[in-house]
């Protein structure tokens, strides 16, 4: 498989959708659902580091798509909101490079936050569901998802309602699905309240978040939690749903693979897409993307790193299309005793072939990165730019090499 196009799946791997569709008329229509999965396994040891790609057994993976505009008869606009105890406050040291919540009756509290991030979070919604967006322009600039420009511009014109309750049509930018992120504008608005960046790089296991957004249909619903992990890989669209009787035809969304992204134990579900993950301070440090969960209703999130997000947003707004590097190889798992990814084929003229790698060579590293499988090595070279140089580490007849590889555009 060529690794900057999302690799095959086995019956283990990642799936937005689990074994059992949901009764008709259980909930309204969404666009994507968290369902029930098998009970995985019991876990093995935990390995040494704390950055590791999940296993087979835990990828039971839903892209929060556009979730439906009625729950329960109708109920919209409602705010739900997870509190910490006591009264925890926002603040930050010259020790952390990321803001954490203290005690102390000066600073902002985790309400204060909520109340100055929710005017920069916005619904989508469209004919056939919604999902949410984070303001990046006083002019309208709105980003989001790619599945949720998908989903809600199916049949119609989008529209976006902010946070007091007005409403504009909106139009598409751009989008791009190698990482599942879109720019939309929001037409005839001005002095919008433009999201607050922050630096994902700065995140540690552990830093709280809020998330923000629309799950269930329900707008400036805020839940709060931590850092679980950093820097996992997720294959988003392997499967598609099964539509009970009578819920009409269903999106077909192609998988896609995304490296780097954000752990969080902050509640998300359908709905939530397209909406911030924001730290102790305020600042947008993810796009809440993806749960994985073995029960409907929610589950672990997974946002895409801020930093990831204004690279790609800066070139659908300039462009309307984003670059990406190429590598030029199609990989699969290794299946021996030392992990990584097994290159099956090389792309003729690529800079893989350049740099001298051959089929059957075994990529275990790139960068600092240790490879422990074939989405590892597309999540990597996705999050790369084309012309970066990039040190591959690779096993050829038992022994260990690297090569510097000058990445090309991917056209």
């Amino acid at each position: 498989m060529n690794a900057n196009e999302p690799r095959e799946q086995g019956a283990g791997g990642w799936s937005q959708f689990g074994a059992t569709p949901p009764a008709a008329g259980g909930f309204p229509r969404r666009d994507t659902i968290a369902m029930e999965v098998p009970a995985p396994a019991p876990p093995p040891p935990p390995p040494p580091s704390g950055k590791h790609r999940l296993t087979a057994a835990q990828k039971a993976i839903a892209g929060l798509a556009l979730a439906a505009m009625a729950v329960g008869g109708g109920v919209v606009g409602a705010v739900a909101a997870t509190s910490f105890q006591p009264e925890p406050i926002a603040g930050s040291s010259p020790s952390s490079p990321s803001p954490v919540f203290k005690s102390a009756s000066d600073q902002l509290t985790v309400a204060d936050v909520a109340a100055k991030v929710q005017p920069s979070v916005v619904m989508i919604q469209g004919r056939t569901g919604e999902g949410s967006g984070v303001v990046l322009s006083e002019d309208g600039l709105i980003l989001t998802n790619n599945h949720v420009v998908v989903g809600a511009g199916q049949g119609g014109q989008m529209t976006v309602k902010f946070s007091d309750g007005k409403t504009a049509k909106a139009s598409v930018v751009g989008t791009d699905p190698a990482t599942d992120l879109g720019v939309i504008r929001a037409e005839g608005v001005s002095g919008l309240t433009k999201a607050t960046l922050g630096d994902s790089d700065q995140l540690r296991v552990g830093d709280p978040v809020l998330a923000i957004g629309s799950p269930l249909g329900l707008d400036g619903s805020v839940t709060a939690g931590i850092i679980s992990a950093l820097d996992r890989t997720l294959n988003l669209g392997d499967d598609q749903p099964q539509v009970p009787p009578g819920w009409g035809e269903q999106q077909q969304s192609a998988p896609t693979t995304i490296g780097g992204a954000i752990q969080t134990d902050a509640s998300i579900n359908p709905g939530n897409s397209g909406g911030a993950l924001v730290n102790a301070a305020g600042q947008l440090v993810g796009i809440n993307t993806a749960i994985a969960s073995q029960a409907a209703g929610g589950g672990v999130g997974f946002a895409i790193p801020v930093n990831t997000a204004k690279q790609v947003a800066d070139q659908l707004i300039s462009t309307g299309k984003v670059t990406h590097a190429f590598l030029g190889v199609s990989v699969t798992d290794a299946t021996g005793d030392v992990p990584g990814a097994l290159i099956r084929q090389i792309t003729a003229g690529s800079p893989a072939e350049q740099a001298g790698l051959k089929e059957g060579d075994l990529i275990t590293k790139i960068g600092d990165k240790a490879v422990d499988g074939g989405d590892t090595v597309v999540g990597q070279v996705r999050g790369f730019k084309p012309g970066q140089e990039v040190k591959i580490t690779y096993m050829r007849d038992g022994t260990t090499h690297e090569v510097n590889v000058t990445l090309s555009e991917n056209k």
